[in-house]
């Protein structure tokens, strides 16, 4: 009897073992697939669109701005010679708007009422503020603060001087970025597109209508979160809706879209089920890597290549149906590949951080490491706070709504409150 329990305590070991060796390290997957995504090709982009794009050219400024010297503020273009001792009363010889070309020198004794922007005129050196000026009738102003030589004056080139590299490649753009480019003229710069990424689910049971549920059905919610997901990443999204569990209408949407996007996110159908035709297809036209992860949500995991008929070769993103673990699969593995490909090189994860746990997290060794869906927030300590948002399940989306983290939990008995947890931040 002894040995009868301990060689099935040694076969339960074994599979145990076993199972947890054909489970595929999160670092290792995203390695892999991370390397296997291509950069897309430069094109030629308008200033006006690259806001959160990734410059593949230098820039260089051809020419100064701002391009010509003018006053920083609305007042009078001055002699500083004539305001050191005041008040003091000038004549007033011209006004001079914005956009405007000086046609009047600024002589000895005079001012001209100058407004923000505008060239400064030949003969003045300073501007006093109209906040610190009186008019005395038509022809004639009183200061009541000195200025000295250059106040007042933005100098021609003070931004960006002609030949002066403003951006290098491989510069994330924001939207102040756009501005330097148009500043500067460079209105088409080279830099890496938009992924077009085409977006799909499976599955008979989904109802997307509104229509009432029958039994076995459920609402679909997962191509509403991952268009938005998408979209977020700098992406271009092709919604196809749901495609039903039919494996010829599958494989034609599939080599349709296959030849207008850079890459196919797909949910559900990547599991170990019996009737996934998601499997089968792929299987079938395109070269599939079928993982299972060593994480919880988001252990099953699809990654693959299809060829385009030009040659190009797009990768497929296989994504779980539980919607907890198809948007963990996307932000941990699909997001940072699809980055890399718009030319991002740095921080193609989103940044994680170290937080203190406000609530215990508990858990069961399983060889997995586990994604806890966290809310938090920094504390008078100077540290992030966190807690879970609640139920857990692959399914529980709705407690996922709540989350800005996932905290990072080791496989083991949990972690006690008051312990560190290191959190990737959401959002």
């Amino acid at each position: 009897m002894r040995l009868v329990v301990c060689t099935a305590a040694w076969l339960q070991h074994r599979r145990w073992r076993y199972r947890n060796h054909l489970m595929i390290p999160i670092h290792e997957a995203q390695q892999t697939v991370i390397e296997a995504c291509a950069v897309l090709p430069a094109l030629p982009t308008a200033c006006e669109i690259m806001n959160g794009r990734v410059l593949a050219q230098d820039v260089v400024a051809p020419e100064n701005v701002p391009p010509f010297t003018n006053t920083a503020v609305d007042g009078y273009a001055v002699r500083a010679a004539d305001v050191q001792s005041v008040p003091v009363v000038l004549r007033v010889v011209d006004t001079l708007a914005a956009g405007a070309a000086p046609t009047v020198a600024v002589g000895s004794g005079e001012a001209i009422r100058i407004m923000t922007g505008a060239p400064m005129p030949q003969g003045a050196d300073a501007v006093v503020m109209v906040e610190d000026s009186v008019r005395e009738g038509d022809a004639h102003v009183s200061l009541s603060r000195s200025a000295k030589v250059g106040d007042g004056i933005r100098d021609a080139g003070s931004d960006v001087r002609v030949g002066e590299t403003v951006f290098v490649a491989g510069t994330v753009l924001n939207a102040a970025g756009a501005g330097v480019l148009a500043s500067v003229n460079a209105r088409s710069v080279l830099a890496y597109p938009r992924a077009r990424v085409a977006l799909l689910s499976t599955g008979d049971e989904l109802v997307t209508d509104g229509s009432p549920l029958r039994i076995g059905q459920i609402r679909e919610s997962n191509l509403t979160m991952l268009d938005a997901m998408i979209a977020a990443s700098g992406c271009d999204v092709n919604n196809l809706g749901v495609v039903r569990d039919d494996e010829a209408e599958l494989e034609r949407v599939l080599l349709d879209v296959v030849e207008h996007c850079d890459a196919i996110v797909t949910s559900g159908g990547v599991s170990m089920g019996d009737f996934d035709v998601v499997k089968a297809v792929l299987s079938r036209i395109a070269k599939m890597h079928w993982m299972q992860l060593a994480i919880k949500p988001a252990k099953p995991f699809a990654f693959g290549q299809l060829t385009a008929s030009d040659g190009r070769v797009i990768p497929i993103f296989g994504l779980p149906g539980n919607p907890v673990s198809s948007m963990i699969s996307f932000e941990l593995l699909a997001r940072p590949a699809l980055r890399k490909m718009m030319g991002h090189t740095v921080d193609l994860l989103r940044p994680t951080i170290s937080a203190v746990l406000d609530a215990p997290i508990r858990r069961k060794a399983d060889g997995k490491v586990h994604y806890v869906r966290v809310f938090g927030g920094f504390e008078t300590d100077g540290r992030l706070h966190v807690r879970d948002t609640g139920p857990q399940g692959s399914h529980q989306l709705a407690a996922t709504a709540m989350a800005n983290g996932l905290a990072y939990v080791p496989d083991g008995a949990g972690l006690a409150a008051g312990e560190e947890v290191n959190v990737y931040l959401l959002g």
